[in-house]
């Protein structure tokens, strides 16, 4: 019996695919999901496979360089070509035109308008506009500067980013405060607070502001992530109604499929 599927459908698309290989790639995906080289035993273990069917396996993925063995522990790890292809996946995925493609289409489905930033050198930096049928007013567009601690898209970069990239941003900000003597709705201008900002944001992988920050404007933002965990783009809703800010409305939860849908599977990032 043949191990091929059916190739494609009526539409043109692949349907089935080899059936050897498809069983051949779960044990190359466990190998890139464990967290480094992995013996033969414990990685036939996870992908509940005898252990002599993994090893025809590996031997070919050597042979094309998509596993290499160490010759001192006789371990398995992800090979050369491996990374080369991870590269390669990476170069090409346009996460700020993948998203902004989309944006129209959340800013209907939500009713919101929707903006999308990324990081530049003076901070989250709007990109993209989306305005509503319901357009608000605001001081800020597309170029504007959004800030780090008090704006929805900010705060996603400041708990998505590593702390060398928002350091500086985030030290100019905290004395700025520190000098006028601000208190912010939800966070004082220390890092204590800050901290515990950054946790709560991470978490929930949501970052809200309410109409204290900026005046009959509440805004809620979510990031777009690499295979890293770090945030390529935040996309952020911004309406006048509190409903956009329920935890179990429908904004949240349709921003957060959406961010979800264009985000890169990966390890979560620490602390």
């Amino acid at each position: 019996m043949s191990e091929d599927h059916d190739e494609a459908g009526a539409d043109g698309h692949a349907r089935g695919g080899i059936q050897s290989l498809d069983t051949a790639l779960l044990v190359l995906r466990a190998m890139a999901t464990l967290p480094g080289s992995v013996t033969l035993t414990d990685l036939a273990r996870s992908v509940d496979m005898p252990v002599s069917k993994v090893h025809r396996y590996l031997a070919s993925f050597i042979h094309a360089g998509l596993v290499a063995q160490s010759e001192r522990s006789g371990r398995y790890d992800l090979g050369p070509f491996a990374s080369e292809l991870g590269l390669a996946a990476l170069a090409r995925n346009d996460f700020v035109n993948r998203t902004a493609d989309v944006l129209p289409e959340l800013s209907e489905v939500t009713g919101a308008t929707a903006l999308l930033s990324t990081w530049g050198n003076g901070g989250a930096t709007v990109v993209r506009w989306e305005r509503a049928a319901s357009p608000i007013l605001t001081s800020f567009g597309l170029g504007s500067t959004l800030p780090l601690l008090t704006s929805a898209s900010g705060r996603i970069f400041l708990a998505f980013l590593p702390r060398k990239v928002t350091a500086l941003r985030l030290a100019v900000e905290l004395a700025r405060a520190s000098e006028a003597g601000l208190v912010w709705p939800d966070l004082n201008p220390d890092m204590a607070s800050v901290e515990s900002l950054i946790a709560r944001v991470r978490a929930d992988r949501l970052a809200c502001v309410d109409g204290r920050f900026v005046p009959g404007l509440r805004a809620v933002s979510a990031p777009v992530t690499d295979w890293a965990g770090e945030a390529q783009v935040a996309v952020t809703l911004i309406g006048i109604s509190e409903a956009i800010l329920d935890p179990a409305g429908s904004a949240i939860r349709t921003l957060t499929e959406f961010t979800k849908k264009l985000s890169m599977s990966g390890p979560p990032r620490g602390g």
